[in-house]
């Protein structure tokens, strides 16, 4: 019996190998050896930000050790971002006890590294899998949705291979099915192979090779060289130059039906999601395979259609996804046990039902935006979200699929397939809710530094020069040299508070709270200009306004963030901000002339690329309803519009 198996050794040659790996290693040790070398300088970059921010040394170091966690997660998921957060720990953790000034600050700052580290990585890496299992039950709609639309077995299998191929990113795609006459694996479709492998790949005994295995076992297989695997009968393959191969059977009610193979030309460690993928691939494929041999068979005879109408209820009823169909008119004709369990209802009270009675004003719109769009031919997205009342009374929350039923030629009704994702939508809501909070909290702590810098720090600093000032100006046993020292230390002072003043302005514009978002704007464009020397100008096509004081400050921050980009990475001479006011929502445009850059694909890409400000504007925005698009090339200067609700 042939099994998957991924041994710990084999996953630990594969971390090794990895040269991320390494540079994590080394990213490692280059902020160790600062952290525990007294004597070593630091660039003078890094201690003018330090003291900007109100840093010392040891703690900026400490913040450091946060880009391997993060980095790990990416690179290696959760685990290993525990693992370099555990290193971290163990690095950071003997200066804090033992050599540190303040241990309890150092202790507790090397805590929230840890804790911090490891909660954005989990959070990245739960963001991620759920995007992999969208991807993963986005395949499996599209193919259940060609299940559901035909039986025409040719179709069925070459769009299984194509989207296969598309979502798991793999070289070939080869999906034999079982001849049971002749007890021999036929290859019946195909993707990403030459027109000789086809020709010469001929059939299989069930038993033989490994396709022959995992049909005749109806176990999952994987060969990580089959250049190199005896099991490997043909001599084709290997002429193929195919390297790793996984292999999953096609099962159905009645056994194994055949078998799906993807194949790379170079070496690669499937995941286990993407076993679990490939293998629901099969029990689908599987079933429809059934479900088509079945129908051809009916067509010979009136008995063989009921007993396949029999099996294809007995599918019905027993899938785990909520299913049922209704007529043109919204009239429940069938439903399986899961839609009854997931609406409260029994399955005989639903076949009485209108599905008008599950669904509130904005769920039968959107039902019906969707029968429009169907009947007519357009492209609908699918899955789609939908909402539905139980008998409880409670809501829940579906990722339904609708496909619509001919007869004769003609609409005669829609089936829906749906799946609970109510939980998943309440987590990540909570999550939502998670970086408001600290968002406003971020921002309550900026306003009570910003304060104490005002009221405390650059006061006791004003009356230090004034003292300094009039020391030089009134004792006359000063001598010549201690007037211009203190001379030279009342203008320090005065430079300090300048800065101070900033740092504070940045971190709590004053004029966002007394005047509103356009005069902050104003003020953070002629500062940044000041410093900068990019030709800034604000312009407004509407008359300013006050919008909720939520809505204002991430505006602002989001706008401040787009501005210190074309400051620091642009290589900008003019830029634009662009404020416009509707009565729905608000929107504004930062526009440079700089060197652009090449736009990712998605958000994620961002993160993979360190543009992590980029990533921030984003989840900022989204956090009231808002959205954020970016559109450069390089050479073409940059636009970033940012829309909100008011």
């Amino acid at each position: 019996m042939l099994k998957l198996k991924y041994p710990w050794v084999g996953g630990l040659k594969k971390v090794i190998l990895n040269p991320g790996f390494w540079l994590l290693l080394v990213v490692l040790v280059l902020i160790t050896i600062p952290y525990y070398q007294e004597n070593l300088g630091l660039p003078a970059f890094l201690t003018d930000l330090m003291a900007n921010l109100g840093l010392e040394r040891h703690a900026f170091e400490r913040i450091l050790y946060l880009a391997p966690i993060i980095w790990a997660g990416f690179l290696f998921g959760w685990v290993g971002a525990f693992v370099t957060s555990i290193v971290s720990l163990a690095c950071m953790l003997p200066r804090a006890i033992a050599i540190s000034l303040y241990p309890s600050d150092a202790i507790f700052e090397t805590a929230a590294v840890f804790v911090v580290g490891n909660l954005v990585a989990f959070s990245f890496g739960a963001l991620r899998k759920e995007r992999e299992h969208r991807l993963q039950l986005s395949v499996l709609n599209r193919i259940s949705s060609v299940v559901s639309e035909t039986l025409d077995l040719n179709k069925i299998l070459n769009s299984s291979a194509e989207n296969i191929m598309d979502v798991m990113n793999v070289d070939a795609v080869l999906i034999f099915l079982v001849d049971e006459e002749r007890n021999e694996l036929i290859l019946a479709a195909n993707q990403g192979l030459s027109k000789m492998f086809v020709d010469n790949i001929g059939s299989l005994k069930v038993g033989e090779g490994l396709n022959g295995s995992v049909a005749l076992t109806g176990m999952p297989a994987f060969v990580e060289d089959a250049s190199a695997d005896s099991r490997v009968t043909k001599m084709v393959v290997r002429e193929e130059n195919l390297k790793s191969l996984l292999i999953a059977p096609l099962k159905s009610t009645r056994g194994v039906m055949g078998t799906i193979c993807v194949a790379m030309r170079s070496h690669r460690q499937f995941r286990r999601d993407e076993v679990r993928l490939l293998t629901a691939v099969g029990n689908q494929i599987g079933v429809a395979v059934e479900n088509a041999r079945l129908y051809e068979k009916a067509r010979e005879s009136a008995e063989q259609l009921r007993a396949s109408e029999r099996k294809y209820r007995e599918l019905f009823e027993s899938a785990n996804d909520a299913i049922w169909v209704h007529d043109m008119d919204g009239n429940i004709t069938s439903a399986n046990r899961a839609a009854a369990k997931l609406i409260g209802y029994e399955e005989e009270e639903l076949a009485s039902m209108n599905v008008r009675v599950f669904l509130d004003d904005d769920s039968l719109r959107l039902a019906r935006e969707i029968r429009t769009k169907l009947l007519s031919g357009e492209t609908v997205a699918q899955p789609y979200e939908q909402k539905l009342i139980t008998k409880r009374k409670t809501e829940a929350i579906l990722e339904l699929t609708t496909n619509v039923i001919m007869a004769d030629g003609k609409p005669d009704g829609f089936q829906n397939i749906g799946r609970d994702v109510t939980q998943e939508k309440r987590m990540q809501d909570n999550l939502r809710f998670y970086l408001s909070q600290i968002t406003k909290a971020q921002e309550e702590e900026r306003s009570r530094i910003a304060r104490e810098l005002h009221d405390d720090t650059i006061q006791a600093l004003v009356v230090l020069a004034r003292r300094l000032d009039e020391v030089s100006s009134n004792e006359k046993d000063v001598s010549e040299n201690a007037r211009c020292s203190m001379e030279n230390l009342r203008q320090q002072t005065n430079d300090i508070v300048k800065n101070l003043r900033r740092l504070s302005q940045d971190l709590r514009p004053p004029a966002l709270d007394r005047l509103g978002l356009v005069p902050a704007l104003e003020g953070l464009a002629a500062d940044i200009e000041k410093h900068s020397g990019i030709n800034l100008v604000v312009k407004t096509y509407s008359p300013n306004r006050r919008l909720p004081d939520e809505i204002e400050l991430v505006l602002f921050r989001t706008a401040q963030e787009a501005l210190r980009n074309v400051w620091k990475h642009s290589q900008a001479t003019d830029a634009e901000i662009i404020v416009e006011f509707s009565e729905v929502k608000s929107r504004i445009t930062v526009k440079d002339n700089g060197k652009g850059f090449e736009l990712p694909e998605t958000l994620g890409d961002h993160v993979k690329q360190g543009k992590l400000g980029l990533t921030g504007m984003q989840e900022r925005i989204q956090l009231i309803g808002g959205s954020l698009k970016i559109e450069s090339k390089p050479g073409s200067g940059t636009t970033v519009i940012i829309e909100a609700p008011i």
